[in-house]
């Protein structure tokens, strides 16, 4: 996959219709070793702990922006949900339609729940379209996560959807598609914040009963806002802290200092086969001193014997 990604970054580079010009003999890969910092869009909240350099920013939640008044039209949705609230559902934006027959079984799922369910949606409309189900062509998802009746968002699991979902503390069903999506969505099934399904076995029945899991059981609210607490305690917002080191960078003249050393070594010392080498040498030059030793200390002492006794055998014949 990454190579994939590098080698169409590549392709872009070499493109003569760049303002620039085609930017010859360079590679995404040169371009990546030569920054002095790198800002990740993660949190250790999503992604499990692992050894990190000094020149690494996380800004995991980005994207959560401050919850806005919603439209009167959504409002209106929202208010007429009564007591059981809404469900969120969306797929992305480079999900534009589904194949009918599976269409038709999430429609009957969703309508075996007592929510109402804002499904962003710009396909064929699903003939069992049930009536607590509503067709939008967009939605303000982050302001509708943070409405206090929210109780569940179907999504895709997109680093984008599930930052959004833990901001907010919402429950999630989710349903991967390609990419990065099902690794995120084990990481937050693992954390008992929402559960996982295969959208292209997934019976009507399958989607209903998660949904209901995710609503009933109060252990997936609870963790999800466990979650969101963690995320949320912090000294500086993520999009300052970007800011922050961006600025940073720009103050001092690139800041190499931050910048590995590792980059600018060749593969075999950064893989320390010349230090292996050396030690190696040095090594078998001992062994084999050693062994020189040895063997002139074995041919003085007993070889020198073995000329004695050949001499007196010698003499008695």
């Amino acid at each position: 996959m990454a190579s994939l990604v590098e080698s169409r970054f590549d392709a872009v580079l070499a493109d003569p219709f760049l303002p620039c010009g085609p930017i010859k003999d360079v590679t995404v890969q040169d371009l990546m070793s030569s920054a002095s910092v790198w800002i990740f869009r993660s949190d250790f909240v999503k992604d499990y702990s692992r050894p990190i350099m000094p020149n690494m920013v996380f800004v995991g939640g980005i994207n959560c922006a401050a919850k806005n008044p919603l439209s009167k039209e959504f409002e209106a949705y929202v208010n007429a949900s009564g007591e059981h609230g809404i469900v969120v559902f969306s797929l992305g934006s480079m999900v534009s339609e589904i194949p009918e027959k599976k269409a038709m079984e999430i429609a009957d799922a969703l309508g075996k729940i007592p929510q109402t369910v804002l499904w962003r949606y710009t396909g064929t409309p699903p003939p069992n379209l049930a009536k607590n189900t509503i067709l939008v062509k967009w939605l303000p998802q982050n302001d509708l996560l943070g409405h206090p009746k929210t109780r569940a968002f179907i999504t895709h699991a997109g680093s984008h959807g599930i930052y959004e979902g833990i901001c907010n503390g919402v429950p999630m069903v989710m349903l991967p598609l390609f990419g990065d999506q099902m690794d995120n969505a084990k990481r937050m099934e693992t954390r008992g914040a929402g559960v996982t399904l295969n959208v292209l076995e997934m019976t009507s029945e399958d989607l209903a009963n998660a949904l209901k899991t995710v609503i009933s059981d109060k252990s997936y609210k609870e963790n999800i806002m466990r979650l969101s607490r963690l995320h949320k305690d912090r000294p500086i917002e993520p999009l300052d802290l970007a800011v922050f080191w961006v600025e940073f960078v720009m103050r001092h003249k690139g800041a190499p200092h931050l910048r590995p050393a590792a980059h600018d070594l060749t593969w075999y010392q950064y893989h320390s086969l010349d230090v292996i080498g050396f030690l190696l040498a040095i090594v078998l030059g001992v062994v084999f001193i050693a062994y020189k030793c040895c063997a002139l200390g074995y041919r003085k002492c007993f070889g020198r014997k073995g000329r004695v006794k050949k001499s007196h055998k010698s003499k008695a014949h």
